[in-house]
């Protein structure tokens, strides 16, 4: 890995490398891409699927290029939204592939917002399963509420089923997104997923570092992929600035650490 450092002193990934077209053929074997902060795109054997995708304005400074245009993506299975936040959803984004995605996908509130908006959502609750094509997808449980604390946004309940990780069962093995949220037990009695879309914010609301260690160290032999760091030029903000080098200092198999360009790739790889 390549970590160069902000200014500020924020740890954040090399050169941005531009996403070519071919990322959306159909392949043998599956490839996930970082897209930057938390956005992933995943290519398995042909079918394409976005989770969280920020591509376009973005409302806090960045430290990051976006890997591809919006705009030129050919085509999406399956759009994935795991909760409402604005690091997490954006109708822009949304709004430049419309037309070119197939389906859209998100738990309870979520998907009554972005119905509103214009997007043909289906709702899905946690533990639900649904297929695309050949991937089998399960959401499994988060607590992000974090709204519920702020009297900004007070104006209703937030509840936990409006928060969501995926995991995703491949042809060729098993990636698990457990998304933003505190280290709950569920998240320790998991099966042995074969990759780890890896946040490990130091926060409250989020899994903290050790929570994170803890989580790596049960599923020893999962590829990590770092995400939600790097990316937003918050240097004071925990929730956006972890290193990953740590990480490599504190996990046990710390050759699975990935901390990738944004924009770049790892094949997945079953471990049985």
């Amino acid at each position: 890995m390549k970590i160069r450092f902000s200014k500020d002193g924020q740890a954040m990934p090399d050169k941005t490398v531009e996403i070519p077209m071919s990322a959306f053929d159909k392949i043998e074997g599956t490839e996930v891409y970082w897209l930057g902060n938390a956005s992933i795109l995943i290519n398995s054997r042909g079918t394409i699927i976005l989770i969280d995708p920020i591509l376009d304005s973005f409302d806090m400074p960045l430290l990051i290029d976006m890997p591809i245009d919006s705009k030129t993506i050919p085509r999406v299975d399956a759009l994935l939204i795991s909760h409402i936040d604005n690091d997490h959803l954006s109708f822009e984004t949304l709004n430049n592939i419309k037309a070119v995605t197939a389906s859209f996908h998100a738990p309870a509130h979520v998907a009554d917002v972005m119905n509103e908006e214009g997007f043909d959502t289906q709702e899905h609750a946690v533990g639900a399963t649904f297929s695309v094509n050949d991937v089998t997808i399960t959401t499994t449980p988060t607590r992000h509420n974090w709204q519920n604390q702020m009297p900004k946004y007070q104006y209703r309940e937030w509840k936990e089923e409006e928060y969501v990780g995926y995991w995703l069962e491949t042809p060729d093995g098993s990636i698990w997104l457990p998304s933003d949220s505190q280290l709950l037990p569920e998240h320790l009695e998991m099966p042995q997923p074969d990759m780890i879309l890896f946040d490990f914010s130091d926060n409250d609301w989020h899994i903290t570092y050790d929570g994170a260690v803890k989580e790596a160290d049960t599923y020893p032999n999962a590829d990590l992929i770092c995400i939600h760091w790097g990316s937003i030029d918050a240097a004071t903000w925990n929730t956006f600035n972890g290193n990953p080098e740590d990480l490599v200092k504190d996990v046990v198999n710390p050759e699975r650490v990935h901390a990738l360009n944004v924009g770049g790739k790892l094949s997945l790889k079953a471990k049985s």
